[in-house]
């Protein structure tokens, strides 16, 4: 029996006429992506709609359990409820940190109507701590109209994020790049 050996880096990097558009290879997979409206940056902003390049932790695996069964994973997972929120507010202490609704900061609702975030990574950017205004509420999730470009996340398809909750572990990191 080969011996197992664990794919450490999802890559990803725009591939297409349009900023948004990319391509996520995670060892033999390969799927488009979505990127931020914006493309792609190495000097992340909030609200500029751009993916930032970067090699990033993955935290987290957030799901609503209404629609979607608890993920089998290595990494920790959280149960999205009616209360979940990330703040985006700059100017507030727990920004780029997930909030208890309601919140007086702003933030962003993490039970939406569409199913982007019915499974998703929490992704290891500007975290550590968190800089004002360097970037918050950025994930790995769920596409929407045929890929569709996000705020700044990187959205994938069902199948895509089904191979990614199988096979990441705690050592797998995203790498956001403008080639490989």
């Amino acid at each position: 029996m080969p011996d197992f050996k664990p794919m450490k880096s999802i890559l990803v990097r725009p591939s297409g006429p349009e900023a948004h558009q990319g391509i996520l290879h995670f060892g033999t997979h390969r799927s488009r992506c979505a990127l931020g409206y914006g493309g792609v940056t190495a000097r992340k902003k909030e609200g500029d709609g751009k993916t930032p390049l970067g090699r990033f932790a993955l935290r987290r695996i957030w799901f609503r359990p209404d629609r979607i069964m608890h993920p089998v994973s290595m990494l920790p997972t959280v149960e999205i409820s009616q209360k979940s929120g990330w703040c985006d507010d700059e100017h507030h202490a727990l920004y780029n940190r997930p909030v208890s609704r309601p919140c007086a900061a702003r933030h962003e609702y993490l039970w939406r109507h569409d199913r982007l975030y019915d499974v998703f990574f929490e992704l290891g950017i500007n975290d550590a701590p968190p800089q004002k205004g360097k970037g918050s509420a950025l994930f790995l999730h769920l596409q929407k109209n045929n890929f569709n470009p996000t705020l700044g996340c990187i959205a994938v398809n069902y199948a895509t994020m089904g191979f990614l909750l199988r096979h990441a572990t705690p050592d797998t990191h995203i790498e956001i790049t403008e080639k490989f």
